[in-house]
């Protein structure tokens, strides 16, 4: 039998670092996996240290070059302006450092509006900020904005438009494809690309995936004779690979805070992580087939909560079989296939009858966009009386199609007459029934702008001050009443009308703070 002990020391390299690594400041991403070497001069986020903050490790350096006449990578993005609407121009007389700042201090946790304005923020093709460097600090923040986010197809998609051949950059797009199960590929470019230098965690998991489990093992000794593994932290890798070895031992303690690399060993050897304790990113890796349904139809409501992933995707796992149990998820299965079905058999009674059950389902679990999304458009033009009626005018009002959708009902309350006259963008035509309905009303006067915003605007700095906007909405939606007006204010002001008019009525509606 193979001594254990030859694979002692090996699972220190699986969790956060080796000991010459655990010397580098977390990235704000504290659970990027370490599977390449990291230049000397940058810290884990890519960004240069200060002077002191000189480096005594003994991993391999790093030495990047780029062409002079090199694209900057800052100003990589997929969406162009003719879709987002914003100027190319949107970063440029702003300085990275506050852009980065700002990013990384954005909540993935606010209104659907708001996370769509971040995302065309995020994925904007726009020229770089004029005092950019070419490290691609501005990237990076946005990169890991959408990782907070588990938009990990965006994030991917940015990564491979920028080229993932810097470490920094490729760290990131290894660990989107360990969640999202395309590590082969990460670890084919991994070794054909000979300026990244990959850490021995990363360099052995990928020999084991190519079926080389002796350069593996040799690998693992050569770390344990350089001292970069730990004896108590060794049993992950061992297992991982020589299963066979450790059967019928306990399993391994679950570790708090993985690495996806940690995540997909555990995987391996039969000793999985639920995902739904950890970032919402790891959520993506259980939307794949292989994943049970109901892990997947947790994931799919974490993660289409957010705008991760889009409203059908979510359909498509909730209408993949019929539930074989009740409480908790599976009752909003149930509720969601009996009124998709009542939806297309386009039975006004049915309907009538299960809206208001799949409604609460919906707004228990923060899912009333995604389902304005599906639904609302396929309810206009059907009978529907009394409650269910007054519930289809709010699924359109949280549609794309608000403005059109609010004029097939007449409304028979002050809210509702509110929430009609905004939709249409003059809410000041209908009483205010609340206090955060004079805010929005406010909102949409023709008062000046505050003086910070207007400072940023005439210095040619719109996506500084979106930025800004969005960080007072959602202190606004919090109960700072002032900054909702200010910030609607603003985004009229620059154009983004839409933007203010779903943005206030999902506050009325969803009641869901920032």
């Amino acid at each position: 039998m193979r001594n254990k002990n030859a694979f002692a020391l090996a699972g220190v390299l699986l969790f956060i670092n080796g000991q010459a690594m655990a010397e580098a400041p977390l990235s704000v991403i504290d659970w990027l996996s370490e599977s390449v070497a990291l230049p000397s001069h940058l810290d884990a986020d890519g960004v240069p240290f200060g002077e002191e903050a000189a480096t005594e490790s003994a991993s391999i350096e790093v030495i990047t070059s780029q062409p002079l006449d090199a694209p900057n990578p800052d100003a990589v993005g997929l969406l162009p302006s003719s879709v987002t609407g914003l100027p190319n121009n949107l970063w440029e007389s702003s300085s990275s450092a506050a852009l980065v700042r700002l990013i990384r201090q954005g909540s993935t946790e606010t209104l659907p509006a708001i996370a769509e304005l971040n995302r065309s923020l995020l994925l904007a093709e726009a020229s770089a900020p004029n005092d950019a460097d070419g490290s691609g600090a501005l990237l990076l923040a946005r990169v890991d904005q959408l990782l907070e986010l588990g938009a990990l197809d965006d994030a991917q998609a940015l990564l491979e438009r920028a080229g993932p051949t810097t470490p920094e950059l490729f760290r990131r797009w290894f660990d989107v494809a360990l969640l999202t199960g395309t590590e082969n590929l990460a670890c084919d470019a991994l070794r054909s690309n000979g300026d990244i230098a990959p850490t021995y965690q990363a360099r052995i998991f990928c020999l084991a995936r190519n079926g080389d489990w002796n350069a593996a093992a040799l690998t693992l000794n050569s770390a344990e004779a350089l001292g970069y593994v730990a004896p108590d932290e060794y049993d992950l890798i061992a297992r991982f690979l020589d299963p066979e070895l450790f059967e019928g031992e306990p399993p391994l303690s679950t570790p708090s805070r993985p690495s996806p690399l940690v995540f997909r060993m555990l995987e391996a050897i039969g000793e999985p992580i639920s995902s739904s304790t950890l970032p919402r990113a790891f959520a993506q890796a259980d939307l794949r087939p292989s994943s049970g349904w109901k892990a997947r139809l947790e994931a799919a409501e974490r993660l289409a909560r957010v705008g991760a992933i889009p409203a059908n995707q979510l359909l498509g796992i909730y209408t993949e079989r019929s539930p074989a149990a009740s409480g908790g998820v599976w009752n909003r299965v149930d509720a969601l296939q009996r009124f998709d079905l009542a939806v297309r058999n386009r039975d006004a009674e049915a309907i009538d009858q299960i809206l208001p059950v799949i409604w609460r389902e919906m707004q228990r679990v923060g899912l009333e966009r995604p389902f304005a999304k599906l639904y609302a458009n396929e309810l206009d033009g059907i009978s529907l009386a009394g409650r269910s009626a007054g519930l289809a005018f709010h699924l359109g009002l949280l549609s794309d199609s608000y403005e059109t959708l609010s004029r097939a009902y007449s409304p028979i309350n002050d809210e509702d007459k509110f929430l009609s006259a905004l939709a249409t963008g003059a809410p000041a035509s209908a009483p205010a029934p609340s206090a955060m309905a004079e805010a929005i009303r406010d909102g949409f006067d023709s008062g000046e702008l505050s003086d910070d915003l207007s400072r940023k605007l005439a210095d040619n700095r719109l996506g500084e001050a979106i930025l800004i906007a969005n960080q007072m909405f959602n202190e606004g939606a919090a109960g700072d009443l002032e900054k909702v007006s200010r910030a609607l204010r603003f985004y009229r002001a620059v154009g983004l009308e839409d933007i203010a008019r779903k943005a206030a009525l999902q506050l009325m509606l969803m009641e869901r703070h920032g």
